[in-house]
């Protein structure tokens, strides 16, 4: 089938947007793990304009909330590593989890030539426009760090089951990481709790918030002489500036407060957490745990600014990619009918000793070598599934022999 195209008029809009350098809009980048390197080698974050490798016959488009915050610049650089494996174009779009950059930027990779996207949506709305765009332009599509919900949103999901186009989607166990994650902090004898989102209505904070209360509510059943108590949500959007103002509000409302979960947002929002609660002077009194790892959590875990944190989820984009990859090729077919679900494992951490044994194996180091990101393009869907399901501290430290 075809490639159907836009309209001249956007293709061109879109075409001069795509090649200007990549901010916390919607503007796009083109790179590699090689550009990205050279970025960071010279003090950068490897978000700006850089050069597309000429030689590379597949590209692949991302639609990320922001490739240059704490998460996301994690992801760009195993998503870099693997189109400089593979001799892969890449491009980026960074679209904030606004709902109109969502959609635009789909339309906008599909007109910069790309033949597959990957993309982390904001809610299940967005994908209805994402779906009919790449089925319209004959672009493969697979979401990461989500997936559209069946009970929910019925209609969309059918689209994405019947679209010859839409692959699937890479997550994580949302409700259990947030069961997990209230645990740390009720085991830290922690009883009264702020809660802190980023968007209302974005599908990931809605399964870790579903999370935390259950883990709440578990805990109270269990212990009636000893209950906990989960505030209502303050909003951060995907700011560190948001993030502090959401923990002042928290400390404000609730003199005897004890711990705060900033859900997530990439991490920023994380940072203006902890930073409020250090100019309060309540280190020593509220406990933090959240989800995307800190590149100093290690520090913090050690002088207590953090009692525990999810993360290690870097490399979810990079299943999408591979299964976006594996379609462009001709080796994904007849994907009408299907939806791959492929889940994907958070690592936890608590301890000092936790982080240091995580920071061996993903942050000197990445977790996969280029020998193995080229075998693992070459994995049936079967295979590709087992392959992120098994990733873990303990499996990383295996395969590099220590």
């Amino acid at each position: 089938m075809k490639k159907k195209l836009v309209s001249v008029l956007l293709s061109a809009m879109m075409l001069v947007s795509a090649f200007t350098g990549c901010g916390s809009g919607s503007g796009g980048s083109s790179n590699t793990a090689a550009n990205n390197t050279e970025a960071q080698a010279a003090g950068g974050d490897g978000g700006s304009e850089t050069a597309v490798k000429p030689d590379g016959e597949i590209k692949i488009g991302v639609s990320i909330w922001s490739s240059t915050d704490v998460l996301g610049s994690q992801c760009k650089m195993i998503l870099d590593k693997a189109a400089d494996s593979l001799g892969v174009q890449i491009q980026y779009v960074d679209q904030g989890h606004v709902s109109e950059k969502v959609t635009a930027s789909v339309e906008q990779l599909c007109a910069a030539g790309c033949q597959g996207i990957i993309i982390c949506n904001s809610s299940d709305t967005e994908m209805a426009s994402a779906i009919k765009t790449c089925n319209d332009n004959g672009v493969y599509l697979a979401q990461f760090f989500r997936i559209i919900n069946q009970e929910t949103s019925p209609d969309i999901y059918k689209a994405a089951l019947d679209s010859e186009y839409f692959i699937g989607a890479v997550h994580e166990n949302e409700p259990e990481n947030g069961e997990k994650l209230v645990q740390i902090l009720l085991d830290k004898g922690d009883r009264n709790i702020g809660l802190i989102g980023w968007e209302q209505g974005d599908a990931t904070w809605l399964g870790r918030w579903e999370g935390y209360k259950a883990g709440v509510e578990k805990w109270n059943s269990a212990h009636p002489d000893d209950q906990a108590v989960l505030s209502e949500p303050q909003y951060a959007g995907t700011s560190s500036e948001g993030g502090s103002k959401a923990a002042e509000a928290l400390m404000s409302a609730n003199p005897d407060l004890d711990a705060i979960i900033p859900a997530g947002g990439g991490g920023d929002p994380l940072q203006g957490a902890i930073a409020a609660v250090e100019r309060a002077g309540k280190t020593d009194q509220i406990d933090i745990v959240s989800t995307d790892f800190l590149p100093d959590l290690g520090e913090r875990l050690a002088n207590g600014s953090m009692a525990g944190e999810s993360g290690g989820h870097y490399c979810d984009p990079l299943f999408a990619f591979m299964a976006v990859y594996n379609a462009i090729k001709g080796n994904y077919k007849d994907n009408a009918g299907k939806f791959e679900d492929i889940n994907f494992p958070y690592l936890y951490v608590s301890s000092p000793e936790d982080y240091a044994d995580y920071e061996k194996y993903f942050v000197d180091q990445l977790p996969y070598t280029d020998e193995e990101l080229v075998e693992m393009s070459k994995l049936d869907m079967e295979g590709l599934k087992k392959k992120a399901a098994s990733l873990s501290i303990e499996d990383a430290a295996s395969r590099s022999g220590k």
